[in-house]
């Protein structure tokens, strides 16, 4: 329900409603308080003393005891009954989740509202016996391609667009929910605004979650099968080296980092350190490569021992790896994740936050299913028609926008010549000869060489008359057919492209110039009177 919807149902059921603008509120205070104080000053005695109800509790406000309902007073209420109603429908107890003063209570805002999340809102629950929240991270505006969003205007994406053009296709799924899901992260405007183009949607979809985190798992699979028979390979310690440390430290680091990230609501940031993990495991894959390793070879073509030990703990630790990342962007994307513990053989309860960090997530020796992509990129061809499709909805909403204005602006210049144009007054004796009957179309046909006109049969009860009316352009003649019209009867004969007109049809023209047949609300005998 939008605020005018609002304050119509509240004006309309007793209630006094004061708006203001966020820009009012957080740039015109003084004349905020002002109106306020003005208004309360105003009221009647009987409603300055009347009691007010608990907030969320029992009673309401309302036009039986005449409260006023302030400024951004209805909003947040919304939150507690929203509450209230989930708890009655799911057999709970709302109180704890507003009331108990070990729940945590976290708004997610926009900037715009600060101050009523921060102070008005904070007010309200103090006074009424509930907890503040703990936090209110509030994130800047988001603006795409170089303009603010905005609906009315075009310049939006809608989800069931992005579904349409992307999920559904052929070369969709799941994958691309979570590309857009890592995009949105990835340019958060958790610091100061940014902003969307389908340029760095593919940009960040090609070289993040494609060229560096798919890359790194599906390199990890491909060279398991290659070189450990499909099979997670034993780590030899006694040849582990600083690398492998700092790998496995990496694990550990990314793990603590994401963590604390997501609870202090950096999610951006968190979402970064996943993908620096995965592009640390690239380096260290690079840095080890196994491929080459494995051309150290005996003499009937096996790989030796000891570089078969090398290759063992590079892709022990990059398999480990690859689980933690599974863990660790679970929270970001989980189809990913989901599909990753599929690849792995591994029930989705390994994508518990516990099991993060840890480095022995997948057996030795337990078999691996075969590599599959789990990210396709974003061609030029995609981003192309995005960007014309946005472009192309905007102006065609521009130009209607203009068509509208210009139509509005024509009504407006119209309205006094109408007026001027009223016709005469008359007697009711005048009126009295007009013989107006009710008849149906049983037959109608355009007339040849004339565009506006349909010849039409109307039977009148008694009689059955032949009337031309200038109507081709609103309706269809085999649609009309069976109408009942009302029918002046008494009008002299009239001839027009050589057919004798005997009669008229009353018509009715709306505001936009469509015709509309002026008949009785329910079917009458032909022939009846109209008075």
């Amino acid at each position: 329900m939008s605020d005018k919807e609002r304050t119509e149902w509240l004006n309309e059921n007793g209630f006094e409603v004061i708006r203001f603008t966020n820009e009012d509120v957080i740039n015109k205070p003084n004349e905020v308080l002002n109106t306020t104080l003005t208004t309360l000053r105003n009221l009647p005695e009987a409603v300055k003393s009347s009691p007010t109800p608990p907030l969320g509790g029992g009673g309401a406000v309302g036009p039986e005891v005449g409260k006023v309902l302030y400024v951004w007073f209805d909003a947040p209420i919304g939150y507690i009954s929203a509450t209230k109603q989930w708890a009655i429908d799911n057999d709970k107890d709302w109180k704890p989740y507003w009331q108990d003063k070990d729940t945590k209570l976290v708004h997610f805002i926009g900037k715009d509202n600060i101050v009523f999340h921060c102070i008005i809102f904070p007010v309200m629950l103090k006074l009424h016996g509930n907890i503040l929240p703990d936090n209110v991270p509030s994130n800047e505006f988001m603006n795409l391609e170089g303009d603010k969003m905005s609906t009315s205007r075009g310049w939006s994406i809608e989800m069931d667009d992005y579904i349409n053009d992307f999920v559904k296709k052929e070369n969709g799924g799941d994958q691309l929910v979570d590309a857009l899901r890592y995009y949105l992260t990835n340019i958060a405007p958790e610091t100061k605004d940014s902003e969307f183009t389908w340029k760095g949607f593919q940009e960040a979809v090609n070289s993040d979650i494609v060229g560096k985190f798919g890359n790194f798992v599906n390199r990890s699979l491909v060279l398991m099968h290659k070189l450990c028979a499909g099979k997670v390979p034993a780590f030899h310690n006694e040849i582990r080296d600083a690398d492998d440390d700092q790998m496995l430290a990496a694990i550990a680091s990314a793990k603590l980092a994401v963590e604390t990230n997501i609870e202090g609501y950096k999610f951006r940031d968190a979402l970064f350190e996943v993908i620096m993990l995965s592009d640390a495991a690239n380096k260290y894959m690079q840095k080890k490569e196994p491929w080459i390793v494995a051309k150290q070879t005996n003499e009937d073509g096996t790989v030796t021992a000891e570089a078969q030990k090398l290759i063992d703990n590079c892709l022990h630790i990059c398999l480990q790896t690859t689980a933690n990342l599974a863990i660790l962007i679970n929270p970001f994307l989980p189809f990913a994740a989901k599909k990753m513990c599929h690849l792995m053989k591994v029930v989705d309860k390994m994508l518990e936050w516990q099991n993060a960090g840890k480095t022995n997530l997948l057996s030795v020796g337990y078999s691996l299913r075969a590599p599959e992509l789990l990210f396709r990129k974003i061609d030029d061809a995609e981003v192309a028609e995005q960007v014309e499709k946005l472009k192309t909805k905007s102006d065609a909403l521009k130009q209607a926008s203009k068509e509208k204005k210009m139509e509005e602006k024509e009504k407006a210049a119209m309205a006094p010549v109408l007026e001027a144009t009223a016709k005469a007054e008359i007697q009711f004796d005048d009126f009295a000869k007009i013989d107006l009957k009710v008849g149906t179309i049983i037959s109608a046909e355009k007339v040849e060489k004339a565009d506006k006109l349909l010849k039409l049969q109307v039977d009148l009860g008694v009689e059955t008359r032949t009337i031309v009316s200038g109507i081709a352009l609103h309706f269809d003649a085999a649609a009309i057919v069976g109408k009942q019209v009302t029918v002046v009867t008494n009008l002299a004969p009239r001839k027009m492209r050589g057919i004798e007109s005997n009669g008229m049809i009353l018509m009715a023209e709306d505001a936009d110039g469509k015709l509309k047949f002026v008949n009785p609300d329910e079917a009458v005998q032909n022939g009846s009177g109209v008075s």
